[in-house]
């Protein structure tokens, strides 16, 4: 079903399960895009070698498929009877993804988190339909959750939410036209839809203090598992995943972990968020023992970060950090000293170029020094000048450059590995001016009163710091953290807190 009008319709479902008014619409609008996203999936993965032994044995797909439905069933009877499971179980499978091939090349998807979401979507969706239950919009709640049914806590649609529903569906219809229509439609199937209702979902749920450090818990749990996995992978020079990174390892004098992702850099933003968590919990900690505690961890994840060799990791950290020291303590201090770092990382580059392997004024040399990225943002520049209103099609960059710059497949990519770039060469002026909007809506939602309130403050420098890794890798809203963090923030920001002073409060031994 490689046709744009069943996808688009999807899209639109999707976005308004984001937007919907009432609690029944936003059940009808979540259970649509259930039902039609898996759809779409199945006739474009149904040549695909994994689909191939399910094609061949019936039997196997029938006894799969009770089994699926069986486990979804069961979450749902459970997320519908203690919502505050669901987001425990979406962070826990964040990380796991699952490779299918499909039109011509491999995708990484996170089946384990699309079953969550299928379980809470028909969780919420089905008492809603049966009795129209209306959600209360709590106008001075505090951290102490009111006695109430299931999912009482919400908002009504604000700039955020019609931001999100606008790109979702401008994405899908300016699909209709690119060059790889094939990609776009896994973009929006694979990552647009099911993350949609994610954010609706985990924006929904009544948040206490106890299930947000759970839920960083279980975090905190998952990455010291895969820097485990790092290590073993680093001592024994032998990746687990991904062909590409292996095939460049044995070219370059360093040696990259990946761990259980399929990319360096997206494992390296993973554990750069949890670092983050970790970092706001320690800096608001008020005994000795949790300081200590936080330390250690942050020790044992940077050490897990630094062999990833992801640089724009390191720099989303950086950022991360300053923003959470806004928070903590003084805006004018972070921005300053965060100033300072760049006016003398500038200027390290202009007096030593060579140790960063720099040539001035030598655009191979650049595009080295940028792994890259600088002839992709260089051609993507020009398809924005070709196409500069409507752009090429949304999900057409790789296939668009190649052809621009008379390129060889061995150099395909699938984006600039710069989000605004990929965006105004896919889609124009238009889907420029909803990226911004969104990400206005996006820090507006989430720096509104954040300061001094530790797990707002947390959300807020970790949002902050995917933002600035998409500015130098790719990913945006095709990674769930995205859509998890805007929705904690939702779900936060209807929460009436006193900030924490500022001075550093004493701590006790225990």
């Amino acid at each position: 079903m490689d046709a744009p009008v069943p996808l688009i319709i999807a899209a639109l479902l999707a976005a308004g399960a984001v937007v919907a008014p009432s609690p029944r619409s936003r059940a009808w609008a979540m259970l649509g895009a259930l039902v039609l996203a898996p759809i779409i999936l199945g006739f474009h993965i149904a040549d695909s070698d994994q689909v191939k032994p399910l094609r061949d044995h019936p039997a196997l797909a029938v006894a799969g498929g009770i089994v699926a439905v069986a486990a979804v069933a069961g979450l749902a009877v459970l997320f519908a009877r203690r919502p505050g499971w669901l987001p425990v179980a979406a962070v826990a499978t964040l990380p796991f993804r699952v490779p299918i091939a499909s039109g011509g090349s491999t995708s990484n998807l996170l089946v384990p988190l699309y079953l969550v979401v299928a379980a809470g979507a028909l969780g919420y969706a089905v008492p809603r339909l049966f009795d129209g239950e209306a959600e209360r919009v709590p106008e001075a709640a505090t951290w102490r959750p009111q006695a109430g049914p299931a999912y009482v806590f919400g908002r009504r649609p604000g700039i955020l939410e019609w931001a999100l529903a606008i790109y979702l569906a401008l994405y899908a219809v300016q699909a209709s036209y690119s060059a790889d229509f094939g990609h776009a439609l896994e973009n929006v199937v694979f990552f647009y839809v099911p993350f949609a209702l994610l954010f609706v979902l985990v924006a929904r749920v009544p948040w206490t203090q106890k299930l947000a450090r759970v839920c960083v818990g279980v975090l905190v749990v998952l990455a010291l598992a895969l820097v485990g996995v790092g290590f073993v992978e680093y001592g024994t020079r032998h990746l687990f995943l991904n062909p590409k990174v292996i095939a460049s390892n044995q070219l370059e004098d360093y040696f990259r972990v990946n761990s259980l992702f399929f990319d360096p850099n997206i494992y390296g933003r993973f554990l750069a968020v949890v670092m983050l968590l970790v970092a706001a919990w320690l800096l608001w900690a008020r005994r000795r023992v949790e300081v200590v505690a936080g330390a250690v961890l942050l020790a044992v994840l940077w050490a897990g970060l630094v062999v990833t060799f992801s640089q724009s990791s390191f720099a989303a950290l950086l950022i991360g950090l300053a923003v959470l020291g806004a928070m903590r303590w003084s805006v004018k201090w972070a921005v300053g000293l965060s100033a300072a770092a760049l006016v003398v990382a500038i200027a390290f580059v202009a007096i030593a170029p060579g140790a960063v392997h720099l040539e001035l004024g030598n655009s191979k040399s650049a595009d080295k020094a940028t792994s890259g990225r600088y002839d992709l943002i260089k051609g993507g520049v020009h398809l924005f000048a070709d196409a500069p209103i409507a752009g090429k099609g949304s999900g057409g960059f790789g296939r668009e450059y190649r052809r621009a710059e008379h390129v060889s497949a061995e150099r395909a990519t699938s984006a600039s590995h710069t989000i605004p770039v990929t965006i105004a060469a896919e889609q124009g002026a238009l889907g420029l001016a909803a990226y911004l909007a969104l990400l206005v809506a996006a820090f507006a939602r989430l720096f509104h009163r954040a300061r001094g309130v530790p797990e707002r403050a947390a959300v807020a420098a970790a949002f902050t710091a995917l933002v600035a890794h998409s500015l130098m890798y790719a990913a945006f809203l095709e990674d769930p953290l995205t859509w998890t963090l805007l929705g904690v923030g939702t779900a936060l920001a209807l929460w009436r807190t006193e900030p924490e002073p500022v001075a550093r409060p004493r701590l006790t031994a225990v």
